[in-house]
């Protein structure tokens, strides 16, 4: 079992920049025990004023796109050209046959988590939906509190994990590949809408001009959809992470998009609405683990899930007799 310190130790750790001290209360914040997260409640509480400096960055793309490998060719340079202290919270798919994880991102960033600038979280999707755990936003406010300025938060693939990123971000860019069959076939239009950048990766030797040609694509299907709230007109551009090419751009498309949103008070109107979102679903969560922790309705639910089943019962009723249970 970890050792648990209190509060006041977790949170002087946290602001020092101890790097150890971050990571065990990420942990503490995971972890699925009463006593754990009554603590870590008091640890977010009072590292509270020591957030919210960061810029929030998400980042997805379909499977093979290059996410990992932009990442760390992306954080470098964040740290190496911009003087950021990064870091990465990487949600890694979870086995819904055996609960496992790979948790190899570390692996998969080894020059960017060696950096003393970088810290660099993988944390399994588990049973979250759209595979952000539900630690992350708590996880973003630690990060913040130990000095992290630029916050990336990986998503797993394109899919659901979009629309829960989205709400915990300040920037979202899409990954995409050129070169792999029509460019805008299957590219739902609601991920689309949500990304404030698009990015052609692996633009080197033979797929330059490939991706030159998605770039324009992209930039034309974009321009067919109203502006976004924030008023901002979303950019594509093309970039090589083994080459380290176009990386300068994305950054500086990422600065002035937070210009853009600052000046007509977006931004902070944006975090507001995550903050209520934040609530929203907690609350939702914590109704959900009290419902299935109640003793009644574990006693019954195998049977009613049976029942279920074999149809001789019907889904709506039997959420109904469960619910008045708890």
């Amino acid at each position: 079992m970890a050792k648990r310190f209190s509060a006041e130790t977790y949170v002087a750790g946290i602001l020092a920049g101890d790097r150890v001290m971050l990571s065990r209360a990420i942990t503490l914040v995971e972890s699925r025990l009463p006593s754990d997260q009554e603590l870590a409640q008091q640890v977010i509480n009072q590292v509270l004023p020591h957030t919210g400096q960061s810029f929030r960055i998400g980042i997805t793309g379909v499977p093979g796109v290059g996410k990992s490998t932009f990442i760390e060719a992306f954080g470098l340079y964040l740290i190496q050209q911009q003087g950021k202290k990064l870091a990465v919270l990487a949600i890694d798919p979870t086995s819904q046959r055996t609960g496992g994880s790979i948790l190899g991102d570390k692996t998969r960033m080894e020059s960017l988590s060696h950096h003393p600038d970088a810290f660099i979280r993988p944390s399994p999707a588990g049973k979250s939906l759209g595979g952000v755990t539900k630690s992350t936003r708590e996880t973003i406010l630690l990060c913040e509190a130990a000095g992290y300025d630029a916050i990336i938060v990986e998503t797993v693939g394109v899919g659901q994990s979009e629309t829960a990123v989205h709400g915990m971000v300040d920037f979202f860019l899409l990954l995409m590949l050129a070169g792999a069959g029509d460019e805008l076939q299957g590219i739902k239009r609601g991920i689309m809408e949500m990304a404030d950048a698009i990015a052609i990766t692996k633009a080197d030797g033979t797929n330059q001009q490939k991706a030159k040609a998605a770039k324009a694509e992209y930039q034309n299907a974009l321009h067919l959809y109203p502006l976004p709230a924030s008023g901002w007109q979303p950019r594509v551009s093309v970039c090589s992470a083994l080459q380290q090419s176009g990386l300068e751009a994305i950054w500086q498309t990422m600065a002035e998009y937070l210009a853009h949103t600052q000046q007509n008070q977006f931004f902070e109107q944006k975090r507001r609405e995550q903050n209520l979102q934040w609530l929203y679903e907690t609350i939702r969560q914590s109704l959900e683990e009290k419902f299935y922790a109640h003793p009644q309705v574990q006693e019954l639910l195998p049977a009613i899930m049976s029942q279920v089943k074999q149809g001789e019962k019907s889904a709506f009723a039997a959420a109904a007799e469960l619910l008045r249970l708890a």
